[in-house]
Parts: structure tokens; sequence; C-alpha cells
């Protein structure tokens, strides 16, 4: 029995992508001289506020497993798409989001709310209202739902 050796199969080197996976350039950043010349329109600033969009996977699974809070609406403008509400324990008032407003109808003045509380980026030290949950609707009062309908007299 005669042994002879082998050669290893042979394998074809790997190529590389042949389109680029790199962004264009210049990309906008929010440290970059680009906001600072006026290359960004306003409307297409960031927001500080941390969204339903933007908030990380780690706050909101904190945020959902918190408890449930009972308040009342104190503002809510549409057209800004935030308001404040007040809570039911009396303390600080609590921002929300619109975002973060669950159902079919835009919040009025009144209106009772539950939610849960997530806290704000960068030092965590306040607040803002998530899965806000209108549970009472002020009566006698026009309500207009998201698509634009006005309801209720």
């Amino acid at each position: 029995m005669t042994s002879e050796p082998t050669s290893p199969p042979v394998v074809p080197p790997l190529d590389s992508p042949k389109s680029p996976v790199w962004p264009t350039f210049p990309f906008h950043r929010e440290a970059s001289r680009v906001w600072e010349r006026g290359g960004v329109a306003t409307r297409d600033l960031p927001s500080p506020l941390p969204t339903k969009r933007t908030r990380t996977y780690s706050a909101t699974a904190r945020a959902s497993a918190g408890p449930v809070f009972k308040g009342v609406c104190k503002q809510f403008s549409r057209s800004q798409g935030h308001g404040f509400i007040t809570p039911e324990n009396g303390s600080e008032d609590i921002f929300v989001h619109v975002s973060d407003i669950e159902g079919d109808y835009v919040p009025v003045e009144g209106d009772e709310v539950t939610y849960k509380m997530c806290p704000i980026p960068p030092k965590n030290q306040k607040f803002q209202a998530v899965e806000v949950v209108l549970t009472q609707l002020v009566p006698h009062t026009p309500h207009e739902t998201w698509s634009g309908q006005v309801v209720g007299s």
C-alpha cells in the first residue's frame, strides 16, 4: 500500500461587493458645519425629544413594564404635536408627544387618560408620558379624529 499525497481542493477567492455600501458624502450630522451654514431646512432638524420612533428598545421595554398612571389632559396642540398631562396625584405636569397617543381621537383639555412614564434623555431627570390611552372623553365637547373628522357636539 502506497500512500500518495493528495492535494487540497481548489477554492476560488472571495470577492468583495462591486457596489460600495458607504453613505453618500457629505452626510449630514447634527454636529457638522452643514447645519450652521443653513444647508438643511429647519423642518429637517431632528427633534431633541425621544419619539416612539427614535426611542431605544431598552427605554421602550422599561416603560412598557412600568406601572400605569391616571391623569387629565391639561393641554394638547395637534399642530405642534405635543401637550401636557396633569397627573391624578397632583405632581408636576408630564409631557406627551403625538407619537405616544394610542387610539382614534386627538386629546382635548379635560380628557381622562392612562399612561406609562419614560425618562427623557440626556440626564433622565424628567419624564414623558408613553402609551397614552384616552379613557374618558369630556362630554359635550367636539373631538377630532386623527383623520380630521369632528365627532360629538
